[in-house]
């Protein structure tokens, strides 16, 4: 006897509920975003990927061959609540049809448990929800060795949704990213220095249906720009690829050089993020952004009290957004952790605090005035001009452009030590020396190796793996470090 081999799976998206709670216009553009969102997303990976909207769900349907792919993306895209996996059966006519096809495919599951049948149903029907619960569920009671019904505690719950003829059995339930589609909520500047606050608040704005861009202020050199050029790429990647947004990378030393002529030191700080925003207030006039994101919580560092957040604030008319105002440091680090930032969060420099020397906590209005006066704004007009704009898509090719890392994807044209720098524990197997440090590690770990050996870093896209090259060679001088690519 032949057994029928799966081919494709299906998915039902359920939708954020704030959404539903919409005015009919409203709701029905979010909808029309997250279907156009989700084309455009699934497309990369086949084109056998089908996507069907409803006024209160999406359904994707999807070869087999790509359903890890596709199942991460949907559990990455914001305004999906709930991603099910389901089986889909067609042309069931009658409660006995539904009964023996239920039975069929969920008996396995409920041997030796407590269980219990629930039914949504929508369309023409001799029959309600609760006869087709009362019916599956004796069916399978009387056919399956199960511990019986429990409609209260079950071990096991079959859930199934009817419409009109159409059965789909729901065999797992998936917590999606919820939130609110994105492009549905306007545009957002994020000031981005790379570490945990500024990568958890830029999360939590594409969440909200926010297309984020991402501004750069350069305190620290090369090696500082692409660590944070990292982190806002793989935020892209992961939460909010379906619209193209900007990276502007924006020459702070001058600047910094300035402050330390023009202020004092307790006011340093305070004047430091006054003219980070000044500055990404220019750039997203430019960009007609109405509002800008800070990654500050209140009290966590001498410039986030009250009194100095409304010092700063007064530099600007543009609404400034901070979603991590009121959490503590764990609360962002376990965030950080869950979306997959710690790591390079834990490896970025920290620029802002090496010039907060005995800082004023409690700012004056009117000596911060003073302090202000003193500051020569040509300075920081000049900063933003020379300010350099790629989008975030570009990021790669412009950190290779900028000094090109060789690729190598012949091993036998050396004698090379391939690194495997992915995050995951299995590591590439090859016809040379092969060695696993996650790129997280790689900062501390590449020094401690011997350096008369030619090393090539590894990830799965090459995408990582040019990067932390690149950072080696820049920031740590090393010659021996280049890229392989198979």
């Amino acid at each position: 006897m032949e057994t029928s081999t799966v081919k494709t799976q299906k998915f039902i998206l359920k939708l954020f509920p704030e959404i539903m709670i919409k005015g009919s216009s409203a709701k029905r553009q979010m909808v029309g975003q997250l279907y156009n969102n989700l084309l455009k997303l699934l497309s990369r990976f086949s084109d056998d990927i089908h996507v069907k909207k409803f006024s209160d769900k999406l359904e994707v349907v999807t070869p087999i061959d790509v359903l890890v792919e596709v199942r991460q993306t949907l559990l990455d895209t914001p305004g999906i609540e709930q991603v099910l996996e389901a089986l889909q059966f067609d042309a069931m006519e009658t409660l006995d049809d539904i009964k023996v096809k239920v039975n069929e495919v969920m008996a396995k599951e409920i041997i030796g448990k407590t269980f219990v049948v629930r039914v949504k149903r929508s369309g023409k029907h001799p029959f309600n929800s609760t006869t087709i619960e009362q019916t599956v569920g004796g069916y399978m009671l009387a056919h399956n060795q199960t511990k019986g019904v429990d409609l209260h505690t079950p071990e096991v719950t079959i859930r199934m949704e009817l419409i009109n003829n159409q059965l789909n059995i729901i065999t797992t339930k998936h917590m999606g990213l919820a939130g609110f589609p994105l492009g549905t909520q306007g545009d957002i500047l994020s000031l981005m220095s790379g570490g945990f606050d500024s990568t958890v608040a830029s999360y939590l704005t594409m969440k909200r249906g926010l297309k984020t861009h991402f501004i750069f202020f350069n305190l620290g050199g090369i090696a500082h720009e692409i660590g944070v050029k990292q982190v806002a790429l793989y935020l892209w990647n992961k939460f909010g690829s379906s619209h193209r947004v900007s990276f502007i990378s924006v020459p702070f030393d001058d600047v910094l050089t300035e402050i330390f002529r023009s202020t004092h030191e307790t006011y340093m700080g305070v004047t430091l993020k006054r003219l980070m925003l000044l500055a990404s207030e220019k750039v997203a006039h430019e960009m007609e952004i109405d509002a800008l994101l800070t990654g500050e919580s209140v009290a966590q560092v001498s410039s986030q009290t009250l009194r100095n957040l409304a010092l700063i604030d007064q530099v600007t008319n543009k609404l400034i957004l901070r979603p991590l105002a009121t959490m503590n440091k764990p609360e962002i680090i376990q965030i950080a952790n869950n979306i997959g930032t710690k790591r390079f969060a834990e490896n970025m420099p920290e620029y802002c605090g090496v010039i907060s020397k005995n800082p004023i906590t409690h700012g004056s209005y009117k000596r911060m005035e003073r302090e202000a006066k003193r500051f020569d704004y040509a300075v920081l007009d000049k900063a933003v001009e020379d300010a350099q704009k790629i989008y975030v898509d570009e990021i790669v090719d412009d950190v290779a452009n900028s000094a090109p890392i060789e690729v190598i994807d012949d091993l036998n044209s050396g004698e090379y030590v391939v690194i495997d720098i992915r995050a995951e524990e299995a590591c590439i197997e090859t016809s040379c020396e092969s060695i696993k440090i996650p790129f997280h590690k790689l900062k501390t770990e590449f020094k401690k190796l011997p350096q008369d050996k030619e090393y090539l870093l590894y990830c799965e896209k090459g995408i990582m793996s040019q990067l932390h090259a690149q950072y080696l060679q820049d920031s740590e001088d090393r010659k021996n470090v280049r890229v392989y690519r198979p």
